[in-house]
């Protein structure tokens, strides 16, 4: 398989530094994190394309906020470093390594039907990039290239209703208003007769449930006796609401991921009398509920033509260029830079 290395003459960090850096047609600019908690701007060696490759020039990647902050903290447990790998990940966990997964740029070479194409690939950010062609989704003419970043955030949501198995009428809950949890709930909202709505401790996130249509509830104000409730808040204080707003024989299904943070939640009291269920979600295999009929490259064109909604466009919540990513990661992680999905755009190559 195709891909890059890094150039060893010279690595950058600052983005004065990053402005001047000249690279060949036969390079490229990576973001890599040098140590947890430090990232940086490599120039790298793009390898030579094959016959069956594509040469792609990057026009907008996307920052997935909640594993990208976990991998930049270096949180996450050695046990699941295998687990957690990127598809084009280049390094190791905890560091140096190349992480990212939501990037949209334009083919360049390649075969003669995707030339010219705007497409998605589940690549890291980087200026410009060498794939097999069958890594990467065409978008559709009815889908902006920013609002395609969002198509892993998507393909994860359809797993999850494939696994929480929604029925008419339901009524549901999202705990947790971030990318993964504002998606989930715009595919809720079209499931006929549903009732459905987001619950975040954010006041701010009621603006983007009504651009979702969905409903909006502070913890202490949301709904219960509910039929089903989605967790992707990452806190045991979301998990254990979700549980609490279930009605007897309800399940809740478990997206979040929590890296080496500790969980605790109350298992006692009414959990078993009520016979209530916890269910993990998780987007690195296809649900069973479709695994037989559908693979992961059906998911994720499944996801991609979703888009054409343009209610996704309240998940785009912020734009950073390239050269700004070393700065920019930090304040995400912090969450000093509030953010849902936070695009890097690639104007200035």
């Amino acid at each position: 398989m195709s891909g890059v290395r890094p150039h060893n003459e010279k690595d950058i960090g600052s983005v004065h530094d990053v402005d001047e850096l000249v690279v060949t047609s036969a390079q490229a600019r990576a973001f890599w994190l040098r140590k947890p908690g430090h990232g940086e701007i490599r120039c790298v060696d793009l390898a030579s394309p094959g016959p069956d490759d594509v040469v792609v020039r990057t026009l907008v990647s996307g920052v997935s906020r909640g594993t990208e902050a976990l991998v930049f903290g270096g949180h996450v447990p050695a046990s699941q470093h295998a687990t957690m790998r990127a598809p084009f990940q280049e390094g190791e966990l905890p560091a140096p390594v190349k992480y990212g997964y939501l990037n949209v740029g334009v083919v360049e070479t390649g075969p003669r039907d995707l030339v010219g194409r705007t497409v998605f690939c589940l690549y890291p950010h980087q200026t410009r990039y060498v794939v097999p062609a069958s890594a990467v989704t065409p978008v559709p003419d009815d889908v902006p290239a920013r609002r395609a970043v969002l198509a892993g955030t998507v393909e994860t949501a359809v797993n999850v209703l494939w696994d929480a198995g929604p029925l008419v009428g339901d009524r549901v809950a999202v705990v947790g208003g971030g990318m993964v949890g504002c998606a989930v709930a715009r595919l809720l909202a079209q499931l006929p007769g549903a009732e459905v709505t987001l619950v975040d401790v954010d006041e701010t996130r009621r603006e983007t449930a009504g651009l979702l249509g969905v409903g909006f509830a502070l913890p202490a104000d949301a709904p219960r006796e509910l039929d089903l409730v989605v967790h992707t808040s990452a806190t045991s204080a979301g998990l254990q609401l979700s549980l609490d707003l279930l009605g007897d024989e309800g399940t809740v299904v478990e997206v979040s991921w929590y890296g080496d943070s500790a969980t605790t939640v109350e298992l006692g009291a009414a959990f078993h009398a009520r016979r209530l269920a916890i269910r993990a979600s998780q987007v690195g295999a296809v649900s069973p509920a479709r695994r037989r009929r559908r693979g992961p490259a059906d998911r994720l064109a499944l996801a991609m033509r979703l888009l054409a909604d343009p209610a996704y466009d309240a998940l785009l919540s912020g734009s950073s260029r390239f050269a700004e990513l070393p700065g920019v990661l930090p304040r995400l992680a912090s969450g000093d830079l509030a953010a849902l999905c936070h695009t890097i755009s690639y104007d200035e190559e």
